[in-house]
């Protein structure tokens, strides 16, 4: 009976002691060990081919990403949203300058007519006194060198029906040349100006958004190494400085076509204007003989 209570007793003060003072538990390295073990045990348990777990079939595939969606990542469009608001004036600029240059395509493409051709008619028929054949010559006619042999024509005729002396003929002539020419040259070098203000200011515009995000960009790598989110300055900065150029190269692209194309059609209009004062002095020339022989018949008559 001794012998029995002698175990009794231990046990009874061993488990008094482990409610009075539980297991801790285990922390770090030893609790990872233990789940481990308690988690290969459970898959131990219940790894059977018989067993595997549900698949839910419900779950919808990840959707597909659309051509607009595609369009709007890469490609030309991709980069000018990449590129920020900057880009939105100078692909207003781009626009506009396209529409100018297709404009003035056309209106001085209409005008190329054979001015030589015209110009020896008008100088055959003025000196063979037939003004009025050579006025409807060039009413028939389209560009600035038949609008000018016209404006001419039309004011010869009309003085010399008055009797206008020969010298304020020919002066009033020249005169109302000259004046028409003003005009002429105004016409065409319409919206001229809007393709050199584009060639300067889009590349302005491109710098002026080159610097803005590069000041974003060093900021952004200023507040990620206070953060401590920077893995490696250089990525970050070649990222920004990358996205940043992108301005300026959209602007270049804008304002070279715009430059090249201002030069083109000023160098045809020039030679229009070369071409119409030509005309103007071979026209007051020929003016001029025939002012010069009508006044000898004139002087024979009378004697």
């Amino acid at each position: 009976m001794k012998l029995l209570l002698i175990p009794l007793t231990c046990l009874a003060l061993a488990i008094t002691g482990w409610a009075a003072n539980p297991p801790v538990p285990l922390k770090g390295p030893e609790a990872n060990a233990t789940s481990d073990a308690n988690a290969t045990g459970d898959n131990n348990n219940t790894d059977d081919p018989d067993d595997e777990p549900p698949t839910d079939e419900s779950a919808e595939p990840a959707p597909q990403p659309t051509w607009l969606d595609k369009l709007k990542g890469k490609g030309p469009i991709g980069l000018l949203i990449t590129g920020g608001w900057f880009m939105l004036p100078i692909l207003l600029l781009a626009i506009l300058a396209l529409a100018v240059i297709i404009e003035r395509w056309r209106s001085l493409k209409m005008l190329n007519t054979d001015n030589e051709t015209l110009r020896q008619s008008v100088l055959d028929d003025l000196t063979n006194d037939r003004p009025e054949e050579a006025l409807a010559r060039c009413d028939n006619e389209r560009g600035p060198v038949a609008a000018v042999l016209a404006n001419g024509m039309r004011k010869y005729i009309v003085l010399r029906k008055l009797g206008y002396d020969p010298g304020r003929l020919e002066e009033q002539v020249v005169k109302s040349m000259e004046n028409y020419g003003v005009h002429i040259v105004a016409a065409l070098e319409r919206h001229l100006a809007i393709l050199a203000i584009i060639s300067s200011v889009a590349p302005m515009l491109g710098f002026l958004g080159t610097v803005a995000g590069m000041i974003e960009s060093f900021n952004d790598i200023v507040q990620n190494v206070e953060n401590g989110t920077s893995k490696n300055i250089v990525t970050d900065a070649a990222n920004g400085i990358r996205v940043a150029l992108l301005t300026t190269c959209f602007g270049l692209m804008v304002g070279i076509p715009a430059f090249m194309a201002f030069n083109y059609f000023s160098n045809v209009i020039n030679t229009f204007v070369l071409e119409v004062e030509e005309s103007a002095t071979q026209l007051m020339e020929a003016v001029t003989l025939q002012l010069t022989l009508d006044q000898a018949d004139t002087n024979e008559r009378r004697e």
